[in-house]
């Protein structure tokens, strides 16, 4: 896969309280492109961070449906993807660019 392909695969991690504890059992999430298949985020995590990745679950995330002002609207719908890695693997999702 080309790097132009791994790079839109994954949008971005998630961090929150739930996926930090996640973390401890060597488990992280990642908001993935809404086309992204499991074998193409197990490819794009393998790659871009040097890690072996034991299983990959794909979930979609309704959006939710919002008013601002008396004006009805809602959030676009959006993937997420949790990565288990193997034993001994880690991957600092808060490391600064």
């Amino acid at each position: 896969m080309s790097n132009i392909k791994l790079l839109s695969v994954i949008r971005a991690p998630l961090v929150s309280e739930k996926t930090a504890r996640l973390q401890e059992s060597n488990q992280y999430v990642f908001e993935v492109a809404t086309t992204a298949t499991k074998a193409d985020v197990k490819s794009a995590v393998e790659t871009l961070f040097n890690v072996k990745v034991e299983a990959v679950n794909v979930l979609n995330v309704k959006g939710k449906n919002k008013t601002f002002r008396n004006r009805a609207g809602n959030r676009g719908d959006w993937r997420k993807a949790y990565v288990r890695l193997a034993d001994g693997q880690t991957i600092d999702v808060m490391a600064k660019a």
